[in-house]
């Protein structure tokens, strides 16, 4: 599972020409589901997410979580994570996981954000979207749950 986390001022998802989520301050979360991915790595993903240190304290270093911050997590599904793009022009899919699969592990990482108390808003899983955010930092973190990077 491979997730693109940035620290953003406000941020929105529009589904043909209306907001299917949105969110203040807080994290928007792109997020990329393998085909070998299973709760392991929904657990590692929605941990991260809800625990690393991106916002600032009373000092201004990156030491408090999206939690202590009161922020919110846009979640936002994004098979394209998992493109090859390192043999031709054109990247390959092979490692992305089929829909059913994305889906519902998309689905869990939400809930378990949820469960920790954040407050998630998500995008359509499936649907063309518009993305839209102010990125404060700007902060961009890359996470992989097989720790590549």
């Amino acid at each position: 599972m491979r997730a693109v986390v940035q620290r953003v001022a406000r941020a929105r998802v529009i589904v043909a020409g209306q907001v299917a989520g949105e969110i203040a301050q807080g994290l928007v979360v792109l997020l990329g589901v393998a085909n070998k991915d299973d709760a392991n790595d929904v657990q590692y993903i929605a941990g991260k997410v809800r625990d690393l240190r991106l916002f600032p304290d009373g000092l201004g270093r990156m030491n408090v979580s999206v939690a202590d911050a009161q922020g919110s997590v846009l979640l936002v599904s994004q098979f394209t994570l998992l493109g090859d793009a390192r043999k031709g022009r054109r990247p390959s899919f092979d490692g992305a996981a089929p829909p059913a699969l994305a889906e519902a592990l998309y689905d869990d990482v939400a809930r378990e954000l949820r469960a920790s108390g954040l407050s998630v808003a998500t995008g359509v899983f499936q649907a063309d979207m518009k993305v839209e955010l102010v990125n404060d930092g700007p902060v961009t973190i890359l996470l992989d749950s097989t720790r590549q990077f």
